[in-house]
């Protein structure tokens, strides 16, 4: 019996410790910072899209750029969108931004891209339009978006039931474009760049040994010295276009420059059996957050505007084979509209007293005819004159 006793006694010591270092660890884990569970999910969610930080991205052609830098005309598509269907008149902060003087002068509109390569959607801030944006892309490009989901879109944020003259607008644009080469081009030896100062870079282009089917996809634009041509790259319905050594402060002056010296170059523009290729394989993917442009006030047409998130991606690849390129930009806006006015006193435009009138062509500056009336009796036989 004792034996019995004792035996229990144990198991109930034994069931105890267990459940005391269960509870321990429960404990500790509760414990926990959260931010640990954050960190997890945000290193999930930035995992998806490798960042190119070293690339910096510039809203427009006429915007400055320094080292590495790309330009990409989804941002100016939304800005355009935004501009002239909510605020209807240019964009100013006070003190004024020269991006959005940049940005105002809409150089780059939807009418230079052929349809199939862009989805372009904008209205009321609701979930309705997100999941239609969703949709639009997934079934124009096959394609999920990788900044819908930086955009607020809780019911705070999508309305403001203390404010009935805001209205809260969303602006989306994507552009998704492959582009092949009809030959594919030899892959190169890995070899250096900027004399030396990169190693084991990897190489696309042609030699002297390349056939004819390959070099007639490389125009000459025109060529002064090893470090100062600019050539072209045709694919099968697109141009990539190559300037050596630009010194320039903007893409729209580099660009210019090309043009101005291929127009007047005289030599050979075409690729010949001897010259040789050599381009770099280029792949990046940057997300850039205009943070200069969010939460400043500007007037609308109808009222006050302010920009909540401004954002864009690009993401760009190129090798022999050809390239692709995808790139998202989105507004998220609110606009407060100005009380509604006091109607006006109807007018009268009643021609009851002395009055003068003209009559002219549509076409000429002059009148073939004027009066001035102030007898009514010499102009209608049946009116009387009171004396």
């Amino acid at each position: 019996m004792k034996k019995n006793i004792m035996l229990l006694t144990l198991l109930i010591i034994l069931f105890i410790s267990v459940v005391a270092i269960i509870s321990s660890k429960m404990i500790k884990e509760l414990d926990k910072p959260k931010n640990n569970i954050n960190e997890v999910e945000n290193n999930n969610e930035s995992s998806k899209i490798k960042e190119s930080n070293n690339i910096e991205i510039v809203p427009t052609m006429d915007d400055q750029v320094s080292t590495n830098s790309a330009w990409c005309g989804t941002f100016q598509l939304v800005w355009n969108d935004m501009k002239n269907e909510v605020v209807k008149q240019n964009v100013v902060f006070t003190p004024q931004l020269k991006m959005v003087e940049n940005l105002n002068k809409e150089n780059f509109t939807s009418d230079m891209l052929s349809e199939e390569s862009y989805y372009k959607k904008y209205g009321l801030k609701s979930l309705e339009l997100k999941e239609e944006i969703e949709r639009g892309i997934k079934e124009k490009f096959n394609e999920t978006s990788d900044i819908i989901n930086d955009i607020d879109w809780s019911e705070e944020a999508l309305n403001n039931p203390s404010n009935p003259f805001e209205d809260r607008y969303f602006f989306y644009v994507m552009l998704r474009k492959n582009f092949e080469f009809e030959k594919e081009f030899n892959k190169l030896e890995a070899g250096e760049f900027n004399n030396g100062n990169y190693t084991n870079v990897r190489y696309f282009g042609l030699d002297k040994k390349s056939p004819k089917e390959q070099r007639k996809q490389v125009e000459v634009l025109y060529y002064n010295s090893l470090n100062d041509f600019a050539l072209k790259l045709k694919t099968k319905d697109d141009e990539v276009i190559f300037y050596k050594n630009p010194t320039e402060d903007t893409f729209n002056n580099m660009f210019s420059n090309i043009l101005r010296k291929s127009k007047t170059y005289k030599g050979n523009k075409f690729f010949e059996k001897d010259d040789e290729l050599k381009v770099p394989n280029i792949d990046f993917n940057r997300k850039k957050e205009y943070t200069e442009l969010q939460e400043k006030k500007f007037l609308t047409l109808n009222g006050e505007g302010i920009i909540k998130k401004a954002i864009q991606t690009i993401e760009f690849k190129l090798d022999e084979k050809g390239g692709s390129i995808k790139s998202e930009a989105a507004i998220d806006m609110i606009e407060i509209t100005s009380a509604m006015p006091t109607p006006e006193q109807a007018r009268k435009f009643n021609l009851d007293g002395t009055f003068a009138m003209f009559l002219k062509e549509a076409n000429s500056e002059f009148p073939y005819f004027a009066a001035r009336i102030e007898d009514i009796t010499k102009v209608q036989e049946d009116a009387e004159k009171i004396n």
